[in-house]
């Protein structure tokens, strides 16, 4: 009998799961949803939509105006980055709109510009890593518009601010990395490294783009500091066995051994965008293995999908994942078995997340994945941010998908 009443509660705990994949998003519904929850982005977050604050171009913390502060830096990018993903699917101008907007905004009214004046550049940041989310957010929008200033302002930020902090390549305990913080005793994180091997590698592919910018480089330059980032992740920071990306490797030389989803996405992303340049086969490889362990032993504990991720930085991570995620999907030279696989782990989330975790009302995600947020309450912008992200990527990879198919179709006889 115990047995039996053991075998019914495990079933139990399944259902949620197994309705999910019955009732699996389309790609229809996910970009309703997609559209849906960006709006709320710009209706609850973005300050110029506030009817009193016309040209407050800058995402706020939370919703219903609760929290105004500026102090956040690192998560204005990837709200930019979501308006990016619905530009690029809808063409939608009232996003372009918001591009140059955002750009007059972030120098304006971020607090941390403050310190970055005294450098000459309000875009200035101590934590390196927030000055490279906002690199990956202008080439971005540089594809999304074919707008210059947001190409050479990248090429800028990583030229005078992210490269330099790369090495010494004979200083120990590290061997090169990129620091993390620069007015601290050196860490060198996953957290600075992953992003920036991807935005060597992107700057690679539009090198010839306004080439004469004096901030710009050949393209095999970048590719040359790409690879020599990345080498050097996989070197100290990857785990070759489980695909597990570790935080850091301290002053000591110590490694914080643990695994947050955005290292994992980044180390996805960087190998992906290296895979494009190179076509080294190993690099795909690497990829995968790190989804694998994200999707897999990181997502086991919550039935199939990673943590609850409510609030502070944390709140923003796995958006990053699931970013980096698709583009490794859409890549033509992926198995199918393995494309199938890591789709299957992406529409799996994103219909847990919406069937349970968003509120209908509202449009707004609270980062719990099956327990909406209340409409009277206000909601932080990370996860919301996050769910938007989720929502992109199965609509980045659902159109492929169905471009695919298309395609097929028409070399058929």
């Amino acid at each position: 009998m115990k047995k039996l009443i053991a075998a019914f509660a495990f079933c139990l705990c399944l259902l949620p799961v197994c309705a999910a994949q019955d009732d699996r998003l389309s790609s229809q519904e996910a970009a309703q949803w997609a559209d849906g929850m960006a709006q709320a982005l710009v209706d609850n977050f973005w300050g110029a939509s506030f009817e009193e604050r016309p040209d407050r171009y800058f995402f706020n913390k939370a919703s219903q105006q609760s929290d105004m502060g500026t102090g956040d830096y690192w998560p204005q990018a990837h709200a930019i980055d979501v308006i990016t993903d619905a530009y690029l699917r809808t063409k939608d101008q009232k996003y372009y709109r918001m591009f140059d907007l955002w750009r007059q905004g972030m120098p304006r009214f971020n607090f941390d510009a403050r310190q970055g004046r005294r450098k000459g550049d309000p875009w200035w940041n101590a934590y390196v890593d927030d000055m490279e989310w906002h690199c990956l957010a202008l080439i971005r929008i540089y594809e999304a518009t074919d707008e210059t200033i947001y190409l050479n302002k990248a090429r800028q930020l990583y030229a005078d601010w992210i490269w330099p902090q790369w090495g010494p390549e004979d200083e120990a305990p590290w061997y090169g990395g990129i620091t993390w913080k620069t007015d601290v005793s050196k860490s060198k994180n996953a957290c600075s490294n992953g992003p920036a091997a991807i935005i060597a590698a992107r700057l690679a592919q539009f090198a010839s783009v306004d080439a004469s910018n004096d901030k710009n480089k050949s393209a095999a330059e970048y590719q040359d500091e790409a690879l020599k980032i990345y080498r050097w992740e996989r070197e100290y920071l990857w785990d070759s066995k489980t695909g597990a990306v570790f935080d850091n490797i301290n002053k000591e030389g110590r490694i914080g051994r643990f695994s947050l989803s955005y290292n994992q996405g980044t180390f996805i992303g960087a190998a992906a965008e290296l895979f494009r340049l190179t076509g080294d086969r190993s690099l795909l490889d690497d990829a995968i293995l790190t989804a694998r362990y994200t999707t897999g032993p990181m997502s086991r504990r919550n039935r199939g999908v990673l943590p609850d991720a409510a609030g502070g930085d944390g709140g923003l991570f796995h958006g990053i994942f699931f970013r980096y995620l698709a583009n490794l999907i859409v890549l033509p030279e992926l198995d199918d078995d393995v494309r199938q696989e890591l789709t299957d782990y992406l529409l799996r989330s994103a219909t847990v997340m919406v069937r349970q975790g968003v509120n209908p009302e509202t449009m707004l995600y609270a980062g719990r994945w099956r327990r909406p947020h209340p409409t009277g309450e206000p909601t932080a912008l990370n996860p919301h941010v996050t769910g938007c992200m989720l929502l992109e990527a199965v609509c980045k990879v659902t159109a492929a998908a169905d471009n695919n198919d298309d395609e097929d179709a028409g070399s058929n006889p």
